[in-house]
């Protein structure tokens, strides 16, 4: 039987692991929802504008470094425009 102390270090270790990327159609709405083109979101990224297209048509995934900085975009769009929102 586990202890509690293994048991927490096998959690915290599932938590410092590779966050979930939201599925493509996802980034899509949450960009859309904040008023973004795709061409802003390269912008800021430092990437080309097809790349934030694959991106968000699942053809591709953001790498290291950019991914941690998607990811922290989308979350903040995620959190200002939750699923259901409608744009005023």
């Amino acid at each position: 039987m586990p202890t509690e102390d293994e048991l927490f270090s096998a959690v915290d270790a599932l938590l410092e692991g590779k966050p979930q990327m939201p599925p493509p159609e996802e980034r899509a709405r949450l960009r859309v929802a904040a008023g973004v083109s795709q061409a802003q979101v390269a912008e800021a990224m430092r990437t080309s504008e097809q790349t934030v297209r694959n991106w968000e048509a699942g053809r591709s995934e953001p790498r290291p470094p950019r991914r941690r900085a998607y990811l922290r975009l989308l979350e903040g769009w995620a959190a200002q425009y939750p699923p259901g929102h409608r744009p005023e």
